[in-house]
């Protein structure tokens, strides 16, 4: 079957109204889906390099969960530290009353309110931890700042029970001034030990919660970075759809005066 054969006027004004039509259709794609490069077809470059610069930023973002863990862990057990250090300075009120009596019935009494505060000290350094961690408990803690796990610190925990702390239990119910002297100079060093290890807390966390911040300004900066690749501009891409719609019409304006060209001619043979 022979093919149809239009004239050349005809032809190119169909062309023109094809080419017109993709336009359109892209167009509309770019207003719907807010890109003007949707597919490496668009623009190779563009995007391969925006699809690398999300990637890193879903990996960056996948981190930040693990870095909130992380200052949760770290503020847990900065605040059982807080409630310990409470716990021991009302040991060391104890000690000071024990001190001030000869009473061996007060100071039993003041012995037996040592050791409840003891075993308080134990419970609340084991009640410390969270979501599985407790750096009160001997516990470690890693937490990774970078996509590829090459950067890292590491929070090593501590003992902060009562033996942990070597807060020794009442002997002979304090009956003797040098057992009590002796609980002053445990609680003191305990003291001691519970703010040194508050201060290093404090560190890891300022650490932990500064990369946190790096990381979500980084995520920002590498989203924007893509955008700035890929995003169409709605305002331009509007006046282009409305531009091609006046030519489509143009076009089949074009076409149809074509059209009635050549069936002019057929009336010459009529």
């Amino acid at each position: 079957m022979a093919g149809i054969v239009l004239s050349a006027g005809v032809r190119s004004n169909l062309l023109q109204l094809q080419q017109t039509s993709d336009l359109i259709s892209s167009t509309q794609t770019k207003l719907a889906t807010g890109k003007r490069v949707n597919s490496a077809l668009d623009n190779p470059n563009n995007f391969f390099t925006a699809q690398g610069l999300s990637n890193r930023a879903s990996d960056l973002n996948g981190l930040l969960d693990s870095m909130s863990s992380g200052i949760n862990t770290i503020q847990a057990a900065n605040n059982g530290i807080t409630a310990i250090t409470k716990l021991v300075q009302s040991a060391q009120s104890l000690v000071s009353q024990a001190q001030q009596t000869s009473d061996t019935a007060v100071r039993a009494s003041l012995a037996t309110q040592f050791g409840a505060i003891r075993t308080q000290i134990d419970q609340l350094a084991g009640d410390a931890g969270f979501n599985g961690t407790n750096l009160l408990n001997g516990d470690n803690l890693t937490v990774t700042l970078n996509e590829s796990g090459t950067s890292s610190t590491t929070v090593s925990g501590v003992t902060d029970t009562s033996t942990g702390l070597s807060i020794a239990a009442a002997t002979n119910n304090w009956a003797d001034t040098a057992a009590i002297s002796a609980a002053s100079t445990d609680l003191t060093a305990a003291l001691s030990t519970l703010r040194s290890q508050s201060q290093t807390l404090g560190s890891n966390l300022s650490t932990v919660q500064i990369r946190q911040d790096f990381t979500k300004a980084m995520i920002s900066t590498l989203q924007a970075g893509s955008d700035a690749l890929t995003l169409a501009d709605s305002n331009e891409e509007g006046a282009n759809l409305l531009a091609l719609q006046t030519r489509q019409q143009l076009s089949t304006t074009a076409l149809s005066l074509a059209a009635q060209a050549d069936q002019n001619v057929l009336r010459l043979f009529g």
